[in-house]
């Protein structure tokens, strides 16, 4: 049996699993071209036109595992260490709000200890109280990603943060293959589990937040088979946002002999993951990832180009950046507020998109399953 025109199948809105492996498999780069194209066209149609920002905090490089694929792991020696003070995290957090982001995103290496915990719920406090002093009644959005927690850690972190209609949690599974996750996450210290991620998963939709996972594309022994269970694993866990990008190598992680994919066929395979994941899951949030531009400069704009509605501009204190080298050599980290309107000026050109400046740009998929209106 022959197969159906690659223009008809992109006209569908149900997809088997050979149907998902076929779009990632496309090379041909008219093919790519009208995969993508139905990718940015469904996002408009579901979404509309806006890209939401999340102003980016980096809080700090300390980490207390060691997972192989990470510059920040706990292992490497060479990192040089540090954590932002609550008033730089404040400052940065003002930057982004004055910007007209609405939301911010902090993230930090993985610690759970209670001086991490406490510290994190009054920075959190105090940014939400910030927010509504500078006239956002409801409190700014707050995307959070910090690692696993208990469940009552994730209830003390949405409390502080203030705002339930814009509270967000990203905690990626890096790839639903478990002997890959377990090649990843392997170390002689603290190590990561199955089942405690997807445990902390199910916290996270219990504490109320809006659930974000996301994988890493082109992990070395990585399948198109595996890519297709992930997308299936995003459906089964229900989520509501999205953030992926390709696998970049760290000569501070512990994987480095083990390679990474050339250039073009990742790049290639990573917008055909976003564009595929759009098609199979039309109504979540999709971040365009950081890793995108460092593989490939403009890259955030190709991620919207093929499907993505949320970009994180960086708004971290510029002494520090250097230092939060999750893989080698960084970009897409906006160094001044002149950086920051020259991204918003690119992303107008290159996309077609608006900005949803002072919007929180909840997903659509969190909406729908909470009956909470658009924000």
């Amino acid at each position: 049996m022959s197969e159906i025109p690659l223009t008809e199948l992109l006209t569908q809105e149900k997809f088997s699993d050979d149907d998902l492996a076929r779009l990632l498999r496309l090379t041909d780069p008219s093919d790519c071209e009208k995969l993508w194209r139905e990718a940015y066209d469904r996002c408009t149609k579901v979404h509309g036109n806006n890209i939401y920002f999340r102003g980016l905090i980096e809080v700090s490089n300390v980490c207390t595992y060691d997972c192989r694929y990470c510059g920040i792991r706990k292992g490497n020696r060479a990192a040089f260490r540090y954590t932002l003070t609550k008033e730089e995290i404040l400052e940065a957090v003002r930057y982004a709000l004055e910007a007209g982001y609405g939301s911010v995103a902090l993230q930090s290496g993985e610690r759970d200890d209670p001086k991490f915990v406490d510290f994190i719920e009054d920075v959190l406090a105090a940014a939400h109280r910030l927010s509504v002093q500078m006239g956002i009644a409801e409190g700014c959005g707050m995307t959070l990603s910090f690692g696993e927690q208990t469940l009552e850690t994730y209830r003390r972190w949405a409390r502080a943060a203030g705002n339930p209609n814009a509270l967000r949690y990203l905690l990626r599974i890096e790839t639903s293959n478990r002997a890959l996750f377990d090649h990843l996450h392997e170390s002689t210290g603290k190590s990561k589990t199955w089942p405690a991620r997807l445990q902390a998963l199910s916290d996270l939709r219990t504490a109320g937040y809006q659930v974000g996972t996301g994988v890493m594309i082109g992990i070395p022994g990585q399948t198109i088979e595996d890519l297709v269970r992930d997308i299936r694993m995003f459906e089964s866990l229900d989520v509501d946002m999205l953030g992926m990008g390709p696998y970049l190598v760290s000569h501070g992680g512990s994987m480095v002999e083990e390679g990474m994919m050339d250039k073009g066929p990742l790049l290639t395979l990573t917008r055909n993951m976003l564009a595929a994941t759009r098609l199979a899951l039309p109504t979540v949030n999709m971040a365009a990832a950081t890793a995108l531009e460092t593989l490939h400069s403009g890259g955030r704009s190709l991620a919207i180009l093929s499907g993505c509605n949320v970009m994180m501009p960086n708004v971290t204190p510029q002494r520090t950046r250097a230092s939060y080298q999750l893989y080698d050599n960084k970009q897409g980290t906006e160094a001044t507020p002149d950086s920051n309107v020259a991204l918003e000026g690119e992303l107008l050109r290159t996309t077609g998109r608006t900005i949803g400046f002072n919007r929180f740009g909840s997903a659509l998929h969190f909406r729908k399953r909470t009956d909470r209106p658009e924000d």
